[in-house]
């Protein structure tokens, strides 16, 4: 029995994006509960307590060996490409024929079943499968630090440059997603639902700015840009059609899409979201 009284399933979990934000968290969090991983990844990069195999999306040739002997799979879609389903989905249409029972799927609460992107995905999962779900987090609170534009920025300049205005977002931490997903997969019963989650408190990007500033000790502010500006900046780092997409985020985040705070973390792990600041000073502590 681990933390919680919670008693996983028995069997091996591919974790695809194993070396990213919520899958690498994820993989310890799953090596630590004594469960079999599989770290999947575009190269077979070793995981502590976890078998790496490469995987790669568009090469379905890796598709068998990276499923071969799981029971329930952690699925990461593509970063970047606008039709995700078209790789995806035939993916997950192999991962059942070769015995998985489980999927849980990474999308985005701007995201609805059936929107666009992942949100087709979504849509089409529980056709293929009888045990789900799909986690739909707010925007990271790891976006402010490792190697995320909004940390790069906060490195080099001390800005924070976004369409958002004075709109506020319900920012979940990582590790929060990643425990999450832990009892999504390896609960007895799975949740067959999708859920939506973020932290304890809804903040705008100029509080997010005030607080990363009182806890690094160094300025920082945030600069809002009329959207066709920010997607001009962003469309020089990133193909066109995805930096249309973020910035069509920022806008919605300017509208108050994103004003809202679940508490859907505590109703699943049992224990309250983290708070902005606190995971801001732990990031800080380990380097981030």
């Amino acid at each position: 029995m681990t933390r919680n009284g919670h008693t996983p399933l028995p069997g091996t979990t591919l974790v695809i994006g194993a070396t990213g934000t919520t899958g690498s968290r994820l993989c310890a969090e799953l090596a630590a509960a004594g469960q079999a991983v599989r770290a999947a990844g575009r190269r077979a990069t070793p995981v502590a307590g976890a078998e790496p195999v490469a995987f790669d999306w568009y090469d379905a040739a890796g598709h068998a060996a990276a499923l071969d002997g799981v029971g329930r799979v952690y699925v990461v879609p593509p970063v970047g490409d606008p039709d995700p389903a078209a790789v995806v989905l035939p993916f997950l249409r192999r991962a059942r024929a070769a015995g998985v029972r489980r999927a849980v799927l990474l999308s985005a609460s701007s995201i609805e079943e059936g929107g666009p992107a992942v949100g087709q995905v979504h849509a089409a999962l529980p056709g293929v499968f009888d045990e789900w779900a799909v986690l739909r987090p707010s925007w990271f609170m790891q976006n402010f630090t490792g190697g995320h534009l909004h940390a790069q920025g906060i490195r080099t300049d001390g800005v924070i440059h976004t369409a958002t205005g004075t709109g506020r977002v319900g920012f979940v931490d990582a590790g929060d997603i990643a425990a999450v997903a832990v009892r999504a997969l390896t609960d007895r019963h799975a949740p067959n639902t999708d859920l939506v989650l973020t932290g304890p408190e809804a903040l705008g990007y100029d509080d997010v700015a005030n607080i990363v500033a009182e806890v690094t000790g160094r300025p920082v502010v945030h600069r809002p840009l009329p959207p066709e500006r920010l997607r001009a900046r962003l469309a020089a780092l990133m193909p066109e059609e995805f930096a249309a997409m973020l910035t069509a985020m920022d806008e919605a985040i300017a509208a108050g899409a994103e004003d809202r705070v679940t508490d859907t973390v505590r109703a699943v792990t049992g224990r309250p979201a983290r708070d902005f600041r606190s995971v801001m000073e732990r990031e800080r502590g380990h380097g981030g």
